[in-house]
Formats: structure tokens, sequence, C-alpha cells
């Protein structure tokens, strides 16, 4: 994954999330959630680690823009 960019956390209440899951589904099951609380910039792929198990993903949020219920 790239590094994280400054812009991405310039303000209070703008968040990275990476979540690290055993499979795809896991990994955007979890971005969806979080995608159901906060505006979300959500990722449309998953990365693999050489070494490392399963699969990582990396969202951004603004928890500042509550959704609607």
């Amino acid at each position: 994954m790239r590094l994280i960019n400054e812009a991405h956390v310039a303000q209070p209440g703008l968040a990275v999330v990476e979540v690290a899951a055993a499979d795809d589904q896991t990994a955007f099951a979890v971005q969806e959630a979080l995608a159901g609380l906060w505006a979300t910039a959500p990722a449309d792929r998953t990365t693999r680690v050489a070494g490392e198990p399963g699969v990582r993903l990396r969202c951004f949020l603004d928890v500042r823009q509550e959704l609607a219920s």
C-alpha cells in the first residue's frame, strides 16, 4: 500500500482505516459497515502482502459527517 498522504488526515475528523482480514468478503463487509456510519471513500480492491496472511484494505473516513438514519 502507498504511504498515507497528509491530506487524508489534515483535519480533525478525517481518518484512514486499514483493515486486515482473512478474505476479500470480510474486508469489504467491514468497509460497508463503516460506510453505513460515516462518509467514506471506499476501496474497490484489496491487496495481499507477500509473507503475511490474509488481505488488506484501506478506506478513508470523514467522521464529522454522520449519515442520516
